[in-house]
């Protein structure tokens, strides 16, 4: 039986958050093409750490600036539209991102749309089944960080 060879690629992602007003907010953008709402991600960077990586596409795609973590949340597949029109499955690697600031100006501020979520308006929102799984995994670990007495 011959088997059929699956092109694959690896993409860094950031997925930010902040807490206003005492709740979470998740932060969504849109993605170039199709307008689905998606979280900031991209091909890893020579000489930049995967992290840091997630950390630079956050800033280009959506122009937030933060605290990201170096600690993999997870990981998601979805189907990555070629200019070609070929598609490749792709793996994103997730780190949380703890905004802390929005530039005025950035490098594809023209291209997406920008909005903050509540945790179930973000699940709802984004199509990829597995990043609705991590979005929920992040919100259950960080209120059960929230909730942790100080000290403990």
């Amino acid at each position: 039986m011959p088997t059929t060879r699956v092109e694959t690629g690896l993409q860094y992602a950031a997925l930010p958050w902040r807490e206003r007003d005492g709740r979470l907010e998740i932060l969504l953008i849109t993605s170039r093409q199709s307008k689905r709402w998606i979280i900031p991600k991209g091909w890893p960077i020579e000489d930049l750490a995967p992290h840091a990586s997630a950390e630079q596409e956050a800033m280009e795609e959506a122009g937030i600036v933060g605290r990201i973590s170096p600690t993999v949340l997870g990981s998601f597949y979805y189907a990555k539209g070629l200019k070609s029109g070929r598609s490749i499955q792709c793996k994103v690697i997730v780190f949380p991102l703890a905004v802390t600031r929005m530039r005025r100006d950035w490098p594809e501020k023209n291209a997406r749309e920008l909005r903050w979520h509540t945790p179930q308006e973000a699940v709802e929102a984004v199509a990829e089944t597995d990043l609705r799984l991590l979005i929920r995994r992040f919100v259950r670990q960080h209120h059960a960080v929230a909730q942790t007495p100080a000290g403990k």
